[in-house]
């Protein structure tokens, strides 16, 4: 059977299935995906809290540093390399540092994944027994390739261009960490957004005719690994991967530093949702790693519309959605939550 007819099945069997599990009206799915983004963002908002009071008192006796500590180096950076032309300050600034927190992030998990180093944390794969193959890796490298120069270097020079016209800053004072930290709540509500229903878009591509030429792509790892978070479609790098992050920046004026920041943290956040492996500590990826064996399940980045437009109910009666939490332990959540064995036929 074709890819393109499992796919459809699969819809089928899944739209089935969401109908028959739909439960309670509209409104409570709506009070239950803003309960779920209040917890998202204070734990957020307390964490972050936490290591900057930490950090700071770290870096005042390590470097007797004081609150102009970045502000004098971002003066320095910036009297350097941005006074002259802002647009390509911006433009290269924006590009270097994405580039720098895709490819470390991925470094490690690509190590993880080819050469299985370090062993002791192959057993927090998710989904076990998938053979990996090297030639499916060398093809989405490839295709990284193509999306970060062809696709990522325009759009930065675009997007900086556009945040420069919209008055936001380059230079001078840079912004509280109070501030910042409530940009960051905001980008995460404007990304879930334009993500969402970008993906929503693309669910559309998830449509049997459209699937095979553009999104199909993207699902071709059924078992994503990090690097696949950028492997896809130019066109729908463009609109779901690289816009919906750069929409917050832009509505809120912000500061080019704070933008490099947020870049950093969603780079960080779609790596770890893609990586395939549940790591103590580290951000839950069962949910999109769920969407990748489902097709047709979570869309969003937080969850919060997921739950509201009903997008979930497979999940949320999965094994999978019960391992969707920090894993605060050493021990592995497939063992701790093991998958129930399947039924012999009689």
């Amino acid at each position: 059977m074709s890819d393109t007819h499992c796919l459809e099945a699969n819809m089928k069997v899944e739209e089935i299935e969401t109908r028959g599990k739909t439960k309670g009206p509209k409104i409570d799915r709506l009070i239950d995906s803003f309960r779920k983004w209040l917890y998202i963002m204070g734990s957020c908002l307390f964490i972050l809290l936490a290591a900057r009071n930490s950090f700071h008192w770290h870096i005042h006796n390590l470097w007797g540093a004081t609150g102009s500590f970045w502000q004098n180096n971002w003066d320095c950076i910036y009297e350097k390399w941005g006074r002259d032309n802002e647009i390509i300050f911006g433009c290269i600034g924006t590009f270097l540092v994405t580039t720098c927190v895709f490819w470390l992030g991925n470094a490690f998990f690509l190590v993880l994944d080819v050469y299985g180093i370090p062993q002791s944390l192959q057993k927090y794969k998710i989904q076990e027994n998938v053979e990996f193959e090297m030639s499916k890796l060398w093809k989405a490298i490839r295709v990284v390739l193509v999306n970060h120069f062809i696709v990522g270097l325009p759009f930065c020079l675009g997007i900086t261009f556009t945040y420069q016209m919209r008055g936001c800053s380059f230079s001078g004072e840079l912004p509280t960490f109070h501030w910042v930290l409530l940009e960051i709540l905001v980008f995460s509500l404007v990304e879930e957004f334009f993500f969402y229903y970008t993906h929503s878009v693309c669910r559309l591509l998830h449509h049997p005719k459209l699937y095979k030429q553009i999104h199909k792509r993207h699902h071709e790892w059924t078992a994503p690994i990090g690097i696949v978070s950028i492997y896809a479609h130019p066109l729908e790098h463009l609109i779901s991967n690289v816009l919906p992050p750069a929409l917050g920046p832009l509505l809120m004026g912000s500061h080019i530093s704070t933008t490099w920041l947020w870049f950093s943290l969603a780079l960080m956040s779609t790596t770890i949702a893609h990586c395939g492996y549940h790591l103590p500590l580290l951000p839950s990826p069962e949910a999109h790693d769920y969407h990748h064996l489902k097709f047709n399940q979570n869309f969003g980045v937080l969850g919060v519309l997921d739950r509201l437009h009903g997008t979930d109910t497979v999940f949320r009666q999965s094994k999978q959605y019960q391992r969707h939490i920090m894993l605060l332990s050493l021990a592995p959540l497939t063992q701790q939550i093991p998958t129930s064995p399947k039924k012999k036929p009689e």
